[in-house]
């Protein structure tokens, strides 16, 4: 199921052309056009889910997925967690809702990462 009106949709449907960093039958990866950190990459499920709100017990293996990807696509972009004594290491966020900060209502997790001059203080 798609939001026609949704742009993550149309970036999901190639309808809006955007390079692609991974898919696959459930998920598409991109980055964020208005980057946050020198690393700043969206997953986001192919089904149409507005909010982590909206999430039900059936999305949980793909929230799962989601979730698994976000390392694995970190040490992809050289940003991977290298235990606690290294340097590396990512964000992850999700916002929901207005007051959550969420802009685009098309559930997605955001992987920050990169020399942290972004980094809150």
């Amino acid at each position: 199921m798609s939001d026609s009106q949704c742009i993550f949709c149309k970036i999901v449907s190639r309808e809006i052309p955007s390079p692609l960093v991974y898919e696959d039958d459930e998920i598409v990866v991109f980055r964020d056009i208005n980057p946050a950190a020198p690393v700043h990459l969206l997953i986001v499920p192919r089904l149409h889910i507005e909010t982590l709100a909206d999430c039900e017990n059936q999305h949980g293996a793909l929230l799962g997925k989601m979730v698994g990807l976000a390392p694995r696509l970190a040490r992809q972009e050289g940003v991977g967690y290298a235990g606690r004594d290294g340097d590396g290491g990512f964000k992850t966020l999700i916002n929901t809702g207005r007051g959550g900060g969420q802009e685009v209502y098309h559930l997605h997790i955001h992987v920050l990462g990169g020399p942290r001059p972004w980094k809150p203080r």
